[in-house]
Formats: structure tokens, C-alpha cells, sequence
């Protein structure tokens, strides 16, 4: 079973390794753009270093609407090509790339005017499934039905009689986004990449016109780093412009942040066996089956205020609720709400006022010599930037490179996985875990499931749930420490886990436990375990106030209130 290990050792290492000799590839950002980035570039025979100044996946792709899609409502904008990428990539994900963490999901989509509507949205669905099939990694996925009133209201008792007049179910695919991130960071150290994280680019290395590295602030424990590499990637999202500005050069576009908010309701408020897909004057807003809760969302707002910790304001809360409640025979209210999370998607600026109608089309660049930018696109894509990404910094290397493999080569945990699905009962018997249990961490770690039973086997008193989070075992926390680069218990609450915004007191109850199982790892005295529930009960609270103020300033403002890294 190939694996890697994420460890605080590890990290040292990597960022040390990466001052010692020119690097081909660095590359600066790991959301899942940067982390498939480094994934790409490692499987090419490329040496590769991967550095983020926070946590893989802490800015918008740990906070996305946890779907892999080929986009509906782009097929409505005639954006063919997109869609065909994306489904292409959805086919792939499902079969072969990372079966263990990509799952079908199902959706129903009311139809509200007879004849013209059913055949409008039906071809548009027709379609889609048919752009699929053609691409060969469609078929894992049922295709869509059209259901009668009386058909969709037993399917999804939920929604309102009147809200209605049939529907339309389709399927896609859902991931749990950040943990798809920190498997793919782990998959790129496999194949020979270094990362860090913790580890900000403060300027990049100059050489005349070109760059020829960076400058890399260890921000866990000070230092600064210089990190020589042959051509750099930017991958920073939302940041691109702010990166870019560091070179003092111009970019060759801009990217404008859009931000959407999702909120987190037990899966009982809502009555329902399938998904939902809603249109709206501005967008669609989605009603998406998350475990043992659903996930509501999204608005579609211009946001141009902090990148780190964008807030959900009240007025965004009450916008999903209202266009939700518009077709739940039950209303959703505030008090149902168990968690609320914001993040904003990087769109290419270009004419158009509306942030819902920008691109979601990327762009690679070389705004000068040494320098690669890739942006915009979308969670589904991220393979095709990353490779188109690679591509673009190849050209700039003295030296005959592979053609991309990514397409070949399936995240750890993929791997076997099927099978060890099918003996999920045997190895219930075999640890004495419930097999409900099994099937949690098979589908959260694949075949790296047998890392945690070892822990357990270890230590029995890992395979205990963790308190007031029993989704969760304790081994979790522990190995999201010693494998997954965790650093802060902000890390394990709000993106190795969903703790954060699954439970109603938002991971609160569960702090002191998580951070003193991360301390046996990270080496956390009384004094650090106490100064990291304190900052997390900060950010629990700053993010409460924040929802409970009337626009996107003062939610901002209150957000803020928290600081951002625990001294150490």
C-alpha cells in the first residue's frame, strides 16, 4: 500500500530539503488547484516542493459546496466545453481516481410549469447524461427520470404540493473537500513532492527579469527559508492578484472573489430521500444530502473585503432560508441551523457586473520568466489546470519532460479500496468496531483505513468516538496530527474533520479532548493546549457575531475579532 506521512517531523524536513537544492518545480498555494499541481509535476519526474502560508485547503476549497459536477447550469450559458471537461473529470474521479472519497448523489428538480418546462429542463438533463456517456466515465451513474407530482412528493415529502407540478431527477457526485485536499497533498509527498504548510511566500527570488524562487517564512517556528526553484506556480485562489503583486509586474488578468454561503441543518428538519436543485432569480441553490445533515446553499455576492475569514452575514442567512422555506411544506428556521461556513470562488474578472455570470473557466499565464499563474476554475477541473498549469512551466525547462500521468494515477486510499469495502464486515469482526464504523473511516481514508486500526490496535481507547462528536473517533484526531499535517486544532475541527459545523455547539464541547489527543503528537504543553481551545472558542464566537450582523462590513468586522494564528 503506498502511503506518506504528514507528520511535524516530516514538515521540517520538507522545508529544509527544499532550501538545499534548486527545486524544478515550486509550487505556492495548496488548495486543490496547487495540490494537484504538485501531484502533476511529481509524476512527471519533476523534484517539486508545495508550500501554503495557512492549512492545505483553508481558504475556498475547504468551503465549497462539496460537489463534483459538470455544472447544469452552464449548459444553459452554452458553455459545452466546460461541461464536457467537467463530466469527463466527475467519470474519472467516481471510477478511478478516487472512488473511496467521490460518491453519487442524487437530485430532484421540481418542475413549477407543465409541458414547455418538462421539455426545456428535460433535454438540458438529456443532454448532460448523454455528454457523459460519450466521454466513457459516465456510467457508473444512473441516468435522470421524469417523475410525476405524486412520484417526486414520495421521493421528497419534504417540498410543498403546490410547489410543484413534477420534477426531474438527475444525478451527480459529492467529496468531502478538504479532505480531498490534504489526500491529494499526501499522494503528491508519495510520488517524491515536499510539503509544508505554515509556510508563507513573503517575496519571490529575483534574477534580472526573472524569478527564480522564493521567499518562505516559517510561520510555526520563525525563519525564513530561500527556496531556488527552476520555475514557480502561482495557485493562490483568491490571493492570485496579491501573490502576483509581489513581483511587481502587472497581471495578465484579474481575479475577482465571489463569495457563497452554505448553511449545515440535521438531516430530520428536511424530509427527503434525494437532493434538491432549486432555481433562483440569480443562480441555483442547492439542498445536498451531507451524513447525517444536509448542506443549503449558495448565494453568488461580489465580496472584496478579508480573503482569510470571509463571514456570513445575517442578511445571507436569511436569503437561503427564505428561498429554501419557498418549496418546504416544513420551514427551515434559525434555530435549526447547526452550521454556517462562507468561502469565495476566484473568478476571472470580465465585463459582466454579475459575479454569477463571470467565468469558471481557467487561465494559465507567464507573466515573466521563472513565473507560472493558473486561476479561476472549479473544483471539478482541478486536474486539467493543474496539468495545463505544469504544462506551461515545462516550457521553460531545459530538459525533455513526460506528458501528464495524473489521469493514471489514483489518490492513496483508491487503491484496493472495493475490496476492502466488500470485507468491511469481516474487519468489524476483526477490530471489534461496529461495521457502521468501518464504512465511516473506509470512506473517509480508503485502504489508508488499516493506518487507524493500527492506532487503535495500539491503543484501544482510540477506537472510542470522540465526545460530542460521535461521528468521529479518537484516532482520527490523532492521525490527522501524525499523518495529515495537522497543526492547530482549528486544523482537526474545522477541515480534517466537519466537527465545526456539523454540531450545534460547533465543536465547542469537543475542543479540549481534540487538542489534549493532537498534543501526545505535536508536543503540546498544559499551557499551548489551553491557548488553542481558548483561540478556537474565539473563532466559534467571532463567527457567531459575525451571523448576527445586518450586512458583509460589519460581519467582517466582527469576524475579525478573532485572531488568525495560536503563538506558540
Amino acid at each position: 500500500m503506498r502511503t506518506a506521512t504528514l507528520g511535524p517531523a516530516q514538515r521540517v524536513e520538507s522545508l529544509a530539503s527544499m532550501a538545499e537544492r534548486e527545486l524544478d518545480v515550486l509550487v505556492v498555494g495548496a488548495g486543490v488547484v496547487g495540490a494537484g499541481t504538485a501531484l502533476d509535476a511529481a509524476t512527471r519526474g519533476l523534484s517539486t516542493g508545495l508550500v501554503e502560508a495557512r492549512d492545505w485547503a483553508s481558504g475556498t476549497s475547504s468551503r465549497s459546496s462539496k460537489l463534483i459536477h459538470g455544472g447544469l447550469r452552464y449548459l444553459e450559458m452554452l458553455d459545452f466545453a466546460l461541461v464536457r471537461e467537467a463530466l469527463k473529470e466527475r467519470g474519472l474521479l467516481l471510477e478511478r481516481l478516487a472512488p473511496h472519497l467521490v460518491k453519487p448523489v442524487p437530485f430532484l428538480y421540481p418542475l413549477q410549469h407543465k409541458g414547455w418546462e418538462r421539455l426545456y429542463a428535460g433535454s438540458g438533463v438529456a443532454m448532460y447524461d448523454a455528454m457523459s456517456m460519450a466521454r466513457g466515465h459516465g456510467r457508473g451513474l444512473p441516468t435522470h427520470r421524469h417523475l410525476t407530482r405524486s412520484h417526486a412528493l414520495r421521493v421528497a415529502p419534504c417540498l410543498k404540493r403546490d410547489a410543484l407540478v413534477g420534477a426531474l431527477q438527475y444525478y451527480d457526485a459529492q467529496m468531502d473537500d478538504a479532505r480531498y485536499v490534504a489526500t491529494l497533498v499526501r499522494t503528491a509527498v508519495s510520488y517524491g513532492a515536499k510539503a509544508a504548510n505554515r509556510a508563507r511566500v513573503t517575496g519571490f527570488l529575483r534574477e534580472g527579469e526573472r524569478v527564480v524562487g522564493a521567499k518562505v517564512q516559517d510561520v510555526e517556528a520563525g525563519g525564513e527559508y530561500e527556496i531556488r526553484a527552476k520555475q514557480v506556480v502561482n495557485a493562490t485562489g483568491v490571493w492570485t492578484d496579491d501573490t502576483q503583486g509581489m513581483v511587481g509586474e502587472r497581471g495578465q488578468f484579474h481575479v475577482r472573489a465571489s463569495k457563497g454561503i452554505h448553511l449545515v441543518v440535521p438531516r430530520d428538519r428536511i424530509h427527503s430521500t434525494t437532493g434538491l436543485i432549486l432555481r433562483t432569480e440569480k443562480s441555483v441553490l442547492f439542498v445536498i444530502p451531507w451524513g447525517r445533515h444536509w448542506i443549503v446553499g449558495t448565494t453568488d455576492t461580489d465580496w472584496d473585503l478579508d480573503k482569510a475569514h470571509p463571514a456570513a452575514s445575517s442578511a445571507d442567512i436569511d436569503y437561503l432560508l427564505e428561498h429554501v422555506n419557498s418549496v418546504l411544506a416544513v420551514p427551515l428556521t434559525r434555530d435549526d441551523v447547526q452550521g454556517v461556513y462562507a468561502g469565495l470562488r476566484p473568478l476571472l474578472a470580465g465585463e459582466s457586473d454579475a459575479t454569477s455570470k463571470l467565468s469558471r473557466e481557467h487561465t494559465v499565464a507567464h507573466p515573466v520568466p521563472g513565473l507560472v499563474v493558473v486561476a479561476g476554475g472549479k473544483y471539478t477541473t482541478y486536474r486539467v489546470m493543474a496539468k495545463d498549469a505544469v504544462d506551461a512551466a515545462v516550457h521553460g525547462l531545459d530538459m525533455r519532460v513526460a506528458e501528464c500521468v495524473t489521469e493514471d494515477v489514483p489518490l492513496l486510499g483508491a487503491e484496493g479500496y472495493r475490496a476492502l469495502w466488500n470485507a468491511r464486515a469481516r474487519i468489524a469482526a476483526r477490530t471489534g468496531l461496529h461495521v457502521v464504523r468501518v464504512e465511516h473511516l473506509l470512506n473517509r481514508y480508503g485502504t489508508m483505513t488499516e493506518e487507524l486500526l493500527a492506532l487503535i490496535a495500539e491503543d484501544p481507547s482510540l477506537g472510542e468516538p470522540l465526545p460530542a462528536a460521535d461521528d468521529y473517533l479518537r484516532a482520527e484526531i490523532v492521525y490527522a496530527a501524525s499523518h495529515e499535517g495537522a497543526r492547530h486544532l482549528d486544523d482537526v475541527l474545522t477541515r480534517r474533520t466537519r466537527i465545526s459545523i456539523e454540531t450545534f455547539d460547533r465543536g465547542t464541547r469537543s475542543a479540549r479532548d481534540a487538542a489534549q489527543l493532537m498534543a501526545t503528537v505535536l508536543g503540546w504543553d498544559k499551557d499551548q493546549i489551553e491557548r488553542e481551545v481558548q483561540h478556537y472558542e474565539k473563532r466559534v464566537e467571532a463567527e457567531r457575531e459575525s451571523q448576527r450582523q445586518p450586512d458583509d462590513l460589519t460581519a467582517d468586522a466582527a469576524r475579525l475579532g478573532a485572531p488568525d494564528i495560536v503563538p506558540l
